[in-house]
């Protein structure tokens, strides 16, 4: 019971007509095709009364047939007369279904105007863009302090690795001049004899001193 007394829409009243022109078109087109039938019935009348003498009966006729052949025409009128109404309601709906968008859109933006501060607004886009410049500075900076300490640490360990070989060939050197030591030593026989001939002199005196002879 309810949708009964609902209240029609635009869209729902645009559809209603639109279905109304459509069936008046399909009627127009009927009653067209029965016209075109008659013509030709009629040309074929009016060829056999010709045929039989029957002058009179020719032009009766005759006048009905360019009667019915006027009807047809207006049917063709009238046919062009519903296209344009039917393309008419759709522009007509699809300009109101554009007003009913715009004036949407107008009260949103007006609502957002009244509460949007312009100056507020442009300071924070210019406090945005001044941090975000900040940030790209604070950004480089840190990608050439850490490309400054790759580069730093990359040429430490080639330099460490330069000492190393430098370190590596000194002490072969050294390791060959220490396993050439003991043989250097054996050519020197007095160093040893005179370490023992000085102990023993130091021997000799002590125990002098402790027999108490000067």
């Amino acid at each position: 019971m309810a949708s009964l007394f609902k209240k029609k829409t635009v869209d729902d009243i645009i559809k209603e007509q639109t279905k109304e022109l459509r069936g008046t078109q399909r009627q127009i087109t009927r009653d067209r095709a029965a016209l075109e039938k008659q013509e030709k019935q009629m040309e074929m009348e009016i060829k056999k009364m010709a045929k039989s003498g029957n002058r009179e009966a020719c032009k009766i006729l005759a006048k009905q047939l360019v009667q019915l052949r006027k009807q047809k025409n207006r049917t063709y009128a009238v046919s062009s007369k519903v296209t344009s109404m039917s393309t008419q309601t759709k522009v007509m709906n699809s300009q109101m279904k554009m007003a009913g968008a715009m004036s949407a859109t107008a009260k949103t933006m007006q609502a957002v105007n009244k509460k949007m501060d312009p100056q507020k607004t442009l300071q924070t886009m210019q406090d945005f863009q001044k941090e975000n410049m900040k940030m790209g500075m604070t950004e480089d900076m840190i990608n050439d302090t850490l490309d400054e300490i790759f580069d730093e640490s990359g040429d430490e360990e080639e330099s460490q690795d330069i000492v190393n070989q430098v370190l590596d060939e000194i002490g072969i050197e050294i390791s060959g001049k220490m396993v050439r030591a003991p043989a250097a030593g054996k050519n020197l026989p007095s160093a040893s004899p005179k370490r023992k001939t000085q102990i023993s002199d130091d021997e000799i005196e002590r125990q002098l001193r402790a027999l108490g002879v000067d």
